[in-house]
C-alpha cells in the first residue's frame, strides 16, 4: 500500500536519509527500530509530507505522492499519531475526536465516536476537559483515538508509550493490538525493541540515516547479536 524507495532528505546541509527503501503491504504491522537521530521521525515526516525529501519517491497504491501536503496523505487514508501527541491543547477532549471524525476512503465507519469510547473508557470520563488538562497517557489516548476516528488503513504511532507510566503502556500495547486485528496497517516507532518486534510482522532498523536490517520481525528478535550492533541491546 505504501512504498518508499531512495528517499534523501537533508534538514539545511545536514543529510538525513540516504537512500531509505520501505515497504508496508495493506493490513501488515512494520516495525522501525534504531536509536535515536537515526532518521526515524525524519523519514515518517518526509512520507506525511512535513519536510519535502531532495530525491526518491514516496508511492501510496502505486501513485507518486512525494511532497503532497500532510492533509493530501491524511486524505489518502493515512492516520499519524506524532511523537509528543499534537493533540488541540484548547479544544475539549469530545471536541479532539468529533473533529476528526469521518468515513475511511471505501466509506467504512468501524472506528466510531462510541467505538473509541470503549476502547479508552477513560476518555469518556474526561469528555469535557480540556486537552491541556488531560494526564500524559489520557493525551496519548486521545491522540490514538483521533487517528482512529478518521478509518485509517493505515496508522504511524511514533513513539506512543514515551514517557508514559507502566500500566498506560501495557494499555497501549493492548490497542496497537486491537488495532493490528482489524486489518489496519500499523508503522510502529517505539524504543522498546521487543514489544515492537511482538507486534509486527516486519521490521526496519536504521542507522545513520540508512536502512542497515530488515526482515521478517520474528528472524529479528532472534538475531540479538545483529540488534545490538545497531540498538545497543
Amino acid at each position: 500500500m505504501l512504498k518508499i524507495q531512495g528517499l534523501n532528505t537533508y534538514y539545511g546541509d545536514s543529510h538525513i536519509l540516504r537512500g531509505v527503501d520501505v515497504e508496508i503491504p495493506a493490513a501488515t504491522s512494520v516495525g522501525l527500530l534504531g536509536r535515536n537521530g537515526m532518521g526515524k521521525t525524519t523519514l515518517i515526516r518526509s512520507l506525511m509530507g512535513y519536510v519535502k525529501p531532495a530525491s526518491g519517491r514516496v508511492q501510496v497504491d502505486g501513485k507518486d505522492v512525494t511532497g503532497q501536503p500532510p492533509e493530501k496523505m491524511a486524505r489518502l487514508g493515512i492516520g499519524y499519531v506524532p511523537e509528543g501527541r499534537g493533540i488541540f491543547p484548547n479544544l475539549s477532549v469530545r471536541e479532539n475526536l468529533v473533529m476528526s471524525e469521518r468515513p475511511g476512503l471505501d466509506g467504512r465507519r468501524e472506528w466510531t465516536f462510541d467505538r473509541v469510547m470503549q476502547t479508552f473508557p477513560r476518555l469518556s470520563e474526561r469528555l469535557d476537559h480540556g486537552g491541556q488538562q488531560l494526564s500524559g497517557g489520557e493525551q496519548q489516548m486521545l491522540s490514538i483515538g483521533r487517528a482512529l476516528m478518521t478509518n485509517p488503513r493505515l496508522i504511524i504511532l511514533d513513539e506512543a508509550t514515551e514517557g508514559l507510566a507502566p500500566l498506560i503502556v501495557a494499555e497501549i500495547w493492548r490497542v496497537i493490538g486491537e488495532i493490528r486485528a482489524t486489518g489496519i496497517a500499523t508503522l510502529i516507532v517505539d524504543r522498546d525493541w521487543r514489544k515492537v518486534l511482538a507486534h509486527t510482522e516486519q521490521a526496519v532498523v536504521m542507522q545513520k540515516g540508512r536502512i542497515e536490517l530488515a526482515g521478517p520481525s520474528r528472524e529479528l528478535a532472534e538475531a540479538k547479536d545483529r540488534l545490538a550492533d545497531y540498538l545497543g541491546v
